[in-house]
């Protein structure tokens, strides 16, 4: 058996917000003026640089819009990079097109303009339903706002997924599960449901080294884990991913591109890109600086600050660290037609105590860790990988 050809992505990023979250370590900015004009042919320069290098008779299976705040994107920018797209690579038939998008009043007038554009599918912000929660966590809509630009987007999109947070400071079990049942109540088919985290570099890290206590303790959020993994079982819509559940047919392709180690390209201010080269895998980083990245497009044609080439053994170790994320695992036969007998593979010592722990499935032919073994992830990871040479 032989690996099936990796699928295609596209991510683009917009790399500025209104305000800077202070839970975000995205490489995000806060600009007064934005030169749309120059972004635009910066953002075509980059695509048909990648599409040279790395696109040859390849077809696009996705797009995704990320940020900052994708949402704060002229429609006609939007348009344009998706034509671009088209000329460059083509379209898969069903290609799916997210952005991602923020509930404010004014960024809910721009969805039709995103439809008409070609997005099919958004991504919306929402982090919370609880008014007192998006204070805390810096968000510029409210509650009101947030399930009016859910209405205005349902009737805009067919495909339409939300973003909550939770594990928050003060936070209960009874507090989250009640928030979670309103956002079941509402009937979506994708759901993006994240424990808060404090990142290097972001406004809570700073108040967390004071001393701040900014997230709910481990046993608390485990418990919340839990339930929401029952909570979203029991409406229909099981976790495909440790963060992410869906309506089986509804799961967000980009991401499970991302997470199936295929391959992506990626353009615009510190966009990342992951691309196969037979055994091996090549990343790419542009620069993080909105103005960096100009600067470099213009003299370069490209903002590429980082290439990476790695080997089979780097690249074995992505499709663990990203294939152990999804319910489904990692099919070995496929894994081992690639690259190798599993016994070269990973630790199979560390296997065999790690099944006998609950931690992994005791499935011979599909490599997949159990609910509790998505609590301690990483150490599994490491586990598996302690013996790779």
């Amino acid at each position: 058996m032989t690996m099936p050809a990796p699928r295609l992505a596209l991510y683009v990023h917009w790399p500025f917000c209104r305000a800077k979250c202070p839970y975000c370590d995205f490489n995000s900015h806060v600009a007064a003026e934005i030169d749309h004009a120059r972004f635009a042919g910066a953002y075509r320069r980059e695509l048909e640089h990648m599409a040279q290098a790395y696109g040859a008779g390849r077809r696009l299976d996705s797009i995704f819009f990320g940020g900052g705040t994708p949402s704060l994107m002229p429609a006609w920018l939007v348009e344009a990079i998706i034509a671009d797209a088209d000329r460059l690579f083509g379209l898969a038939p069903d290609i799916e097109i997210t952005a991602e998008a923020n509930p404010t009043s004014a960024e809910a007038e721009t969805f039709a303009g995103f439809r008409a554009a070609g997005v099919n599918r958004l991504s919306l912000g929402v982090q919370s339903l609880r008014d007192e929660a998006l204070a805390f966590l810096g968000r510029e809509h409210s509650a009101r706002e947030a399930l009016a630009a859910l209405r205005t987007a349902r009737q805009t999109f067919d495909r339409l997924s939300i973003d909550l947070i939770y594990a928050r400071q003060g936070q209960q079990l009874a507090d989250w599960t009640g928030e979670l049942q309103m956002a079941l109540d509402l009937g979506l088919d994708h759901m993006s449901l994240y424990q808060l985290t404090i990142e290097p570099g972001t406004g809570f890290h700073s108040r967390a080294r004071r001393g701040d206590i900014l997230t709910a303790d481990d046993s608390l959020a485990a418990d919340m884990y839990a339930e929401t993994n029952r909570l979203m079982r029991a409406a229909g819509l099981p976790a495909y991913e440790i963060s992410n559940h869906a309506r089986p047919g509804s799961e967000c392709r980009h991401n499970m591109i991302y997470w199936q180690a295929e391959d992506w390209i990626g353009i615009g201010p510190g966009a990342h890109g992951r691309i196969s080269n037979g055994t091996n895998r090549t990343g790419t980083a542009t620069r993080r600086s909105p103005a960096g990245w100009l600067d470099a497009v213009d003299a370069d044609g490209h903002g590429v600050e980082t290439l990476i080439e790695d080997g089979p053994g780097d690249a074995v170790a992505e499709r663990l660290m990203m294939g152990l994320r999804l319910s489904d695992g990692i099919f070995i036969p496929a894994l081992e037609s690639a690259y190798g007998e599993r016994s070269k593979l990973i630790d199979m010592a560390a296997y065999d105590q790690l099944v006998a722990a609950g931690l992994l499935t005791a499935d011979p032919d599909r490599l997949c860790v159990t609910e509790d073994g998505r609590l301690l992830l990483n150490r599994v990871i490491g586990a598996l990988l302690a013996g790779q040479d």
